[in-house]
């Protein structure tokens, strides 16, 4: 079936000596991988390897037929031209982390366009925003809403937070508990949208520790999880 759509690419891999597989999160039919033939070595053609960095936003007329199978992308253009996304070094670095958490955690193959629009909105606002330096921290919370996942906040004055239950205590319950700076900074997150970022202070280590509290709460929360191997270049920028 020929399908118009959106897509975000998360990942490519090189598939014998001039092939590449595209791996889409597509707004018409969640997850997708697309086998791309000769797109390698052809000098001539529709699909240029340029459009297949990670997180471009694309148009996408393809061959869907959806029996588990690669499936063939005809055509392809860029969707939103981003300023900033691919040729601001720190950006690049957010991206190859927030592309390779995306693919570790998104494992639905059927079609979700309140996640597909979440992404692309936080995208835009990622290439149009330069106070970006805790954007990976609130993308992650936000994102873990549409995984099914969203911590309970309900008692966030509490001292504690759980991360195998996703909720606030005040006493530490649990194998899982974890208190300290790292804690009431990740509180601040709650509650706010991506304008609000420029408002949270944090210090390099802080932020660094928060963002090590969500991914150990992505770990417990999603299968097979695999700890990015982009994070230590984030680290390094951020």
């Amino acid at each position: 079936m020929e399908v118009t759509t959106k897509g975000i690419v998360f990942s490519t891999i090189k598939y014998g000596e001039a092939d590449l597989i595209v791996h889409c999160f597509t707004e018409s039919d969640g997850l997708k991988s697309y086998l791309l033939r000769r797109i390698l070595t052809a000098r001539k053609g529709k699909l240029k390897m340029s459009l297949f960095q990670p997180l471009m936003l694309l148009e996408l007329v393809a061959i869907h037929k959806n029996k588990g199978t690669l499936e063939r992308i005809k055509e392809a253009k860029v969707a939103h031209p981003f300023k900033s996304l691919h040729a601001n070094v720190s950006k690049s670095g957010m991206v190859l982390f927030l592309a390779e958490m995306l693919k570790n955690s998104i494992q639905e193959e059927e079609k979700n366009r309140e996640l597909f629009q979440y992404i692309e909105n936080a995208l835009l606002w990622l290439d149009e925003h330069d106070a970006i330096a805790n954007f990976h921290i609130l993308f992650l919370l936000k994102l873990s809403a549409y995984l099914g996942f969203y911590p309970d906040a309900s008692n966030i004055e509490s001292q504690y937070f759980n991360l195998s239950e996703g909720n606030f205590q005040e006493s530490p319950f649990g194998t899982y508990c974890e208190e300290g700076l790292k804690v009431e900074a990740l509180k601040g997150f709650f509650g706010i949208d991506f304008d609000a970022l420029p408002q949270i202070k944090l210090t390099k280590k802080v932020r660094l520790e928060t963002l090590d509290l969500m991914l150990r709460y992505y770990q417990l929360h999603i299968q097979s999880y695999k700890r990015p191997k982009s994070l230590l270049v984030l680290n390094q920028l951020y």
